[in-house]
């Protein structure tokens, strides 16, 4: 297994992984490649001549990846991005695992169901978009798109199909799940993406950032009551469905999560 990306070296994957492999008692192992964009064709046709079962693809690969591969499962094709390819006897399978990742974490982190729920989804960029689609699959009652630039918002709004709109900032408001898609908190960044005054006791605040651990978006919700919740689950999630198309078996969650944490420097384990 490998992960290639241009960096790599920051990548969660290979501890995500190989703490999966370890608790399967698999003897695989996942390594980091790092991919300059000009070396992308080889590096897939290595994949092939390896015989390497499944690739995590990260930035910048995600799109230009897509015209080297032999198919797209339709969420791949609908977001026009890959994060997971599988390798079938030499045929290259791109899939895009994030939206059912952001599922799967909504689950853990809240024991959430999208289903009849109005949510609002801020950023339109590749991960807000892959979560707009998967809101809209579990039947979310609506799905507005908050960002900058109308023309991109509408752009991921229609990945929503009839459930999905434009949003404005009034509309945080009425959002029963309020998702950040946005870089906005990553690092040392201390912005929050919206006013923070628009946030309701009771809402659901997804923060698909996971470094930091704890946002200022998150403290901020949480003092106004809000459910607050980071993106490892997410991160997680869409590895296990990775997992899942790699192997064939069921992910082991728990263990996967304690790599993540493991590899932010999260858990203390003497």
């Amino acid at each position: 297994m490998a992960v290639i990306g241009d960096p790599v070296a920051h990548s969660l994957s290979p501890a995500i992984h190989n703490a999966a492999f370890a608790a399967m008692g698999l003897g695989w192992v996942c390594v980091g490649f790092q991919v300059h964009p000009a070396g992308l064709a080889d590096a897939l046709g290595g994949i092939r001549g390896l015989g390497i079962r499944g690739v995590s693809v990260t930035m910048p690969h995600k799109s230009t990846v897509l015209e080297g591969l032999d198919e797209l499962t339709p969420a791949a094709q609908a977001l026009g991005a890959v994060n997971c390819i599988t390798n079938d006897d030499g045929r290259l399978i791109g899939d895009n695992t994030d939206g059912g990742g952001f599922l799967m974490g909504l689950q853990h982190d809240f024991d959430l169901d999208p289903a009849g729920l109005d949510c609002l989804v801020i950023g339109a960029g590749g991960a807000a978009r892959a979560v707009v689609r998967a809101l809209a699959g579990a039947r979310a009652a609506r799905v507005g798109v908050l960002n900058r630039s109308q023309e991109r918002a509408a752009a991921a709004a229609a990945l929503a199909g009839p459930q999905g709109f434009v949003a404005v900032a009034d509309d945080v408001r009425w959002a029963d799940l309020v998702v950040n898609a946005t870089p906005l908190g990553m690092g040392g960044d201390d912005t929050v993406p919206i006013d923070p005054s628009l946030l309701v006791d009771g809402q659901t605040v997804a923060e698909l950032i996971y470094h930091p651990a704890r946002t200022r978006l998150m403290r901020v919700a949480a003092e106004r009551g809000c459910a607050t919740a980071n993106g490892v689950s997410m991160l997680v999630g869409q590895a296990a469905h990775a997992f899942r198309q790699w192997t064939g078996s069921d992910a082991p969650i728990e263990q996967m999560r304690a790599g993540a944490l493991r590899g932010m420097g999260l858990l203390d384990e003497n």
